[in-house]
This record gives structure tokens, C-alpha cells and sequence, in this order.
């Protein structure tokens, strides 16, 4: 590739003709800034909303929409476009994996004129059929409105003439909050916990409301296993509380479970334990307001937040109904409830179900000297070695010493619906190369493969799993997948369940499997059903039908954008996706208080 002045003068050149179409709002020239297949995110910037287009035409009508009487581009007004040179997104040389796309990448930083704000973006040109360098991917992401920046500075330093303590000062916030909170956040996990520590830093009021007994139960209560837990670089909170350097690489429950416990105390979050929601919240559109009914301990709590936040993680437990489960005469539960392998020492295990859950319990299951177990596959699953996980995703952008958010920045800029391309395209090929021994094994054994979230519709492998289907059918295999090949996991495949008795399980082609432990590693319920559940058909009535999910242009649906309710957002994922779209549920908060649009 060029050397590092020649990638300057590239990106420099690019830069400075787009610049010039959009300070004079020419649709036309904006787009002719893109290769003909090119793709454009946007994050705020140009809407209240995250959106992505591909093609020119898409690109040109998005751009083109009157608002306030001018065209998109030219009502927002991004202007004083200039290279981020002094970061590691500086221009330089990227290739595709898994492809032969290769050019130059930068990031660069603008202003917005409406809202007036601080925007960043990101770009990866490519030479068109002429030699020209064009845009292949273009990001513009809203980092700071104008005069409410985020703020990491100690409001506790010493001053001459301070009169109260940092306790007094912290008990003062938490009362302020207590008695007003403008955003209730339900559910303190990792996704509740930085929403509610962005939200502070922008100066807006947030409690925190947690079932749980102690910050960090979530994690804290997870079954059991000899499982790697969250890979410590991928997942660290936040550039001003990192992990201590002394982490290991995969983070064990226990301890992640302790560590955000100490981030909540020392990011002064205010959060009641032991809490939940009562009776099902009210939405005043008059006041904007939610009548909401805390149970706090002992003590019922009526809150009225602008802003209701769900941070509740995953659907509740989904238990499949079959005829004869209460006939069952040994153990039968669902793998949320999987706590101790070691009391069924000696017993006959079936699991059914054959994801990353499965696989854990049944790893957990014979590690602890079960007699015999069986995994009962319905459906194929796509499965993808913590080994090949760690070469692909996450060694190589997330090794050394730079800074998360600038991964996090670089990652975030390529749009998800081109990523599934470029995985359909080459890129899931690419890491089954790597486990094709892990792989051919597993066929041998009876376990049933595939890479496509629903049959013909292109090999997305895992990211397509993650994104599409929240990770339900496939498994991050740490050793079980080793266990299945040596006949220490049996499989059970293809057959659909008739019916349980006594003695175990009864399928369809009229074959059975005794048991005297069957634990049902079925999944969760879609997070929308936990939601119809809380807030009641009316107000579910009002949302799109999903949560997660990649909607018509290959954004999440509902998730840290407008969900369809004013005052409701969803706030779930990744450590990885709580970390980045925080900042943009407290800019479309703070926008909404200040009455900015």
C-alpha cells in the first residue's frame, strides 16, 4: 500500500471535495463521493434516528428530504471537516477479511449546524473502475451537542473554601435523584450501569432500579461451568474505569460480577437493590411523564420519570410445553436454573438443545462424572471455536494498548447489513478454513452444521446469528464440541419430541432416551414478550414488533434509538454495544430536555 503521505494526500483530497458538497448542501456532489455500491451510516447526525443506506439512490433520497424547507444535507450543515491525525483512526491502509477490498481509512471530525453539535466520522475509500478513490463506507456519528458535552472531570477536587465532604456530596446527588429522576433505568447489569453513568455525565438525573440484592448478581448467579467469560479487552467498561492490568484475558463471573460492583460505587450511581416494578406504568402524554410503582424492599415508591429506560438483558427463560413433562419422574429444569452438575454424579443427563447453553452443561455434566449425556439437537447450529473467535474478532483490534473507544469507533463504522455481505461474500468461508477439523468431526458424530440464519438465505455465520437472532442456534465451543467427537457427549438429532414420561423422553419416530436429569437448554423469550408483560398491551401495542433484530436497512431495532413510545428506550447487548450507544440514548435525551431537534 502507499506510504503514509500518500495516505494523507488521498484521504486529504477525498475529504476536502466532500467537505465542499456539503457545506453548499449539493446532494449530487455528496454522493458522487461514493463508489457505486457504496454505503452510508449515520448516527444522529442527520436525523433523531440510526440509518443506513447503500447505493446512490438510496444515499440521494435520504439526503434529499426537505426539512424546514432545505434538503437534509444542507438544513444539518456538517462543516469544518478536518482528518483525525493524531489518533490510531489517522489515515492508513485496510483490507476486508475474508475479501480483496482494500484502500484507505480515516477518521476526521466536522461541526453540525442544526442541532448545533460536535459530529466525528469515519471513512474507507476504495479506487473506482477510473482509479478515482471513493467512499466504500461512510460513517458520521453525533459525539457532543453544543454546550452540553460529557464531561470526565472530578467534581470533587479540592477547592479553597469547600465546606461539605465527597460523602455529603454524593448523599446530596442521590437525594436530588431520588426525589426527581428524569430517566428510570430498569435493570442494573452492565447495559443499566453505563446508561446510568453516561446519563450522570451529561448531567441528567438517573435512577437505577435492580432486582438483585447486590450489583453484579447477574453475573455473580451464572451457572457453574468451565466456560471463558467475557473476553476482558472486548469487554471493558469504559476508558475511565478500565480493568486492572492484572485481569486475566477471560474475565471469570465472580470476578466481572465484583468489578462492576466497584464501577457503580465509584461512577456514583445511584441504585436501589432489591427493586422492581410494581404495577404496570402509566404514560401521561400531556405531561410527559410515567407514573411508575417501585417495590423498593418493604416500601412501595411512586416514581414520575420523563424517561423510562428497559435494561432487563434477555427474555425470560423460553420452556416449551410437551405433553407428559409433569410425568417425568427424575429432575427437570430450565438451564437459567443449571446451578450444580456434581449432585447428579452417576445419573443419566439429557440436555435438550444444542447452542452455547448446551454446551456448557454438558461439558459441566461429564467434567462432574455424570453417567452418560445425551444433547438433543432440533435444529442445525452453527458453531465457531473460542480459538477462532480470538483470531478473528478479537486479537487482532482489540490487542495492545489502544484506546476502546477508538476500536470501538472504528468497529461501529462499518454498517451491520455490509458486514452480513462481506460474511456471505467470503468471510464466513474464511473462519470455517480454521475449524474445518473441529467441524468434520462433529458431522461424524451426528451433530448438524450450518452458517445461514434460515435456510437459502446466505451463510452470515456467527455475526449473522448475534445480530439476527440474538446468538439463539449457535455455540462458542470451549471443549464440548471435543467431548461430542469422543462419544463422551452423545447426540440425539433431527427428531422432533413426542412426549415425556416417567422414564425420560419419547420422539416422534417412536425412539426414546431414559433420563434421570433433563435439563431444557431451549433459549429465551423474545425481549418484546417480557415487555408486553411489564408495561400491558396498550403500550406494546404502540411498539414495532421486535426488539433487537436487524430492521429493513440492517440497524437494531428499537435498541438505544426511538422505539416507537416517546419517553420508552431499550437499552440491551453487548459490553461492546452498551459502551458505544450509551452516548447516543444520553444525546437523544439531552436533546429531548433541552428542546433541541
Amino acid at each position: 500500500m502507499s506510504s503514509s503521505s500518500e495516505l494523507h494526500a488521498i484521504s486529504t483530497d477525498w475529504l476536502k471535495g466532500l467537505e465542499i458538497a456539503s457545506s453548499t448542501g449539493d446532494v449530487l456532489s455528496f454522493v458522487s463521493h461514493f463508489v457505486s455500491d457504496g454505503w452510508f451510516r449515520d448516527l444522529l447526525c442527520f436525523s433523531w434516528n440510526f440509518r443506513t443506506l447503500s447505493g446512490p439512490e438510496k444515499i440521494h433520497g435520504f439526503l434529499s428530504e426537505v426539512v424546514n424547507g432545505k434538503s437534509r444535507l444542507e438544513y444539518s450543515g456538517l462543516r469544518d471537516f478536518k482528518l483525525d491525525d493524531h489518533t490510531v483512526n489517522a489515515p492508513s491502509p485496510f483490507k476486508l477479511p475474508g475479501s480483496q477490498v482494500e484502500g484507505v481509512q480515516s477518521a476526521f471530525t466536522f461541526n453540525i449546524t442544526n442541532p448545533p453539535a460536535l459530529g466525528r466520522g469515519f471513512f474507507r475509500l476504495t479506487q473506482d473502475i477510473d482509479g478515482k478513490w471513493k467512499a466504500l463506507t461512510l460513517f458520521t456519528n453525533m459525539q457532543d451537542l453544543a454546550g452540553h458535552e460529557e464531561s470526565s472531570t472530578d467534581q470533587h477536587s479540592l477547592s479553597e473554601g469547600r465546606k461539605t465532604t465527597w460523602e455529603e456530596d454524593v448523599d446530596a446527588k442521590f437525594r436530588a435523584i431520588e426525589a426527581d429522576p428524569t430517566v428510570l433505568i430498569v435493570g442494573g447489569g452492565q447495559s443499566g450501569l453505563m446508561c446510568a453513568a453516561r446519563l450522570g455525565r451529561l448531567g441528567i438525573r438517573a435512577l437505577v432500579i435492580e432486582k438483585n440484592a447486590r450489583v453484579g448478581d447477574s453475573w455473580r448467579q451464572r451457572r457453574e461451568i468451565q466456560v471463558p467469560e467475557p473476553y476482558a479487552a472486548y469487554s471493558r467498561i469504559s476508558k475511565l474505569h478500565p480493568y486492572p492490568t492484572n485481569f486475566p484475558k477471560y474475565i471469570p463471573k465472580g470476578k466481572l460480577a465484583n468489578f462492576l460492583e466497584s464501577y457503580a460505587v465509584n461512577q456514583e450511581l445511584c441504585i436501589w437493590l432489591s427493586s422492581i416494578v410494581g404495577s404496570t406504568p402509566v404514560y401521561d402524554s400531556s405531561s410527559a411523564r410515567w407514573t411508575v410503582e417501585v417495590q423498593h424492599g418493604n416500601e412501595k415508591v411512586i416514581l414520575n420519570p420523563k424517561h423510562l429506560v428497559l435494561a432487563t438483558g434477555s427474555g425470560r427463560p423460553r420452556i416449551p410445553s410437551w405433553n407428559g413433562m409433569s410425568d417425568f419422574g427424575g429432575a427437570l429444569y430450565h438451564s437459567d436454573f443449571h446451578t450444580d452438575a456434581e449432585q447428579f454424579r452417576g445419573k443419566r443427563v439429557v440436555v435438550v438443545g444444542a447452542g452455547n447453553a448446551s454446551g456448557d452443561i454438558c461439558q459441566d455434566f461429564v467434567t462432574h462424572g455424570a453417567a452418560e449425556v445425551t444433547m438433543v439437537q432440533r435444529s442445525a447450529s452453527c458453531v465457531v471455536s473460542s480459538f477462532v473467535m480470538d483470531e478473528t474478532h478479537f486479537k487482532v483490534p482489540f490487542s495492545g494498548n489502544a484506546p476502546i473507544e477508538e476500536l470501538d469507533f472504528r468497529t461501529k463504522s462499518l454498517p451491520l447489513a455490509f458486514l452480513m455481505q462481506l460474511m456471505k461474500s467470503g468471510g464466513t468461508q474464511h473462519m470455517k478454513m480454521f475449524d474445518k477439523e473441529l467441524h468434520d468431526g462433529l458431522r461424524k458424530a451426528g451433530f448438524n452444521l450450518t452458517w445461514e440464519v434460515s435456510p437459502g438465505s446466505g451463510e452470515v455465520g456467527l455475526p449473522g446469528f448475534l445480530f439476527c437472532r440474538s446468538a439463539s442456534g449457535t455455540m462458542l465451543d470451549v471443549g464440548c464440541g471435543k467431548l461430542i467427537i469422543e462419544g463422551k457427549v452423545k447426540v440425539k438429532q433431527g427428531q422432533d419430541i413426542s412426549h415425556f414420561d416417567k422414564d425420560g423422553i419419547e420422539f416422534k419416530d417412536g425412539s426414546k432416551l431414559s433420563a434421570d436429569v433433563i435439563v431444557l437448554a431451549t433459549g429465551n423469550e423474545p425481549v418484546m414478550k417480557g415487555t408486553r408483560a411489564l408495561l400491558g398491551d396498550k403500550i406494546a401495542g404502540q411498539l414495532p414488533p421486535e426488539v433487537w433484530g436487524l430492521d429493513s436497512e440492517g440497524e437494531l431495532n428499537q435498541t438505544y434509538r426511538p422505539s416507537g413510545h416517546p419517553g420508552l428506550w431499550f437499552a440491551i447487548g453487548s459490553f461492546e454495544s452498551s459502551r458505544f450507544h450509551s452516548k447516543h440514548l444520553g444525546l437523544q435525551i439531552l436533546a429531548r430536555e433541552f428542546d433541541i431537534s
